[in-house]
């Protein structure tokens, strides 16, 4: 008996589907792996967006007389 037969007969009705994290979190390791990308590139965007505005508050703003920077 191969062991993938075996493992079926032991898992019974939940071989084949997602484990959880843990077992009291009702989170699966695909939904955790996409949490972590959408975190990630929610992090860049920040990154980004700060970088913008520090431009901008930095040099385009005392062009126009926004703030003055001595």
């Amino acid at each position: 008996m191969g062991e993938s037969k075996r493992r079926k007969e032991t898992l019974g009705e939940k071989y084949g589907q997602e484990q959880n994290i843990f077992p009291w979190l009702p989170i699966t390791k695909k939904q955790g792996e996409q949490f972590v990308i959408w975190t990630t590139r929610g992090a860049w965007a920040g990154i980004g967006l700060l970088v913008v505005t520090w431009i901008t508050i930095r040099f385009i703003g005392p062009g126009f007389g926004w703030w003055h920077v001595d």
